[in-house]
């Protein structure tokens, strides 16, 4: 690992720790030559299925794509940022855990409403409905009652 502030490549590692929310391991470094201290970050990449959309297109995986939908479900949320995260480990866990190559979008999309029903439920509500593409009220007092029912099973 270069020094970020001498760019020497004599550095050596005086902690690790892995960070299981975001399946990452937090490395303290030590420059040998200019005594500097720095932090990285590993995170292991695994190859992830191939979305099959609707249409039949079938595409990679984006994170970015998933985490900016979420964004959109928990705008003015009492969600942390930590919480995101975890979540998101969690869509990649259950996307691992199938053991496919590819799924198709609307199991993606069923991961994506599993992590957020247990994040916030007006967040859950807010994908569902776009996710579902409600048209009247009618599918979204229907969405509610469910999420109701569920809540007092638990």
């Amino acid at each position: 690992m270069d020094c970020p502030f001498c760019q020497t490549h004599d550095t050596k590692v005086t902690d690790s720790r892995y960070v299981p929310e975001v399946n990452q391991i937090r490395r303290r470094r030590e420059c040998l030559s200019c005594q500097e201290r720095f932090t990285t970050y590993e995170i292991s990449e695994l190859n992830m299925p191939r979305i099959i959309k609707r249409d039949g297109t079938r595409v990679a995986f984006d994170e970015q794509r998933v985490r900016s939908g979420i964004l959109r479900a928990i705008e003015k949320r009492p969600v942390t940022a930590d919480q995101v995260d975890q979540a998101i480990s969690g869509i990649f866990r259950s996307m691992r855990a199938s053991g496919e190559k590819e799924i198709p979008s609307s199991q993606l999309g069923e991961f994506v409403m599993a992590e957020l029903r247990k994040l916030d439920d007006v967040a859950y509500v807010r994908f569902a409905s776009v996710y579902h593409q409600f048209q009247d009220l009618n599918a979204f007092m229907n969405e509610i009652q469910d999420l109701v029912k569920k809540r007092k099973r638990l």
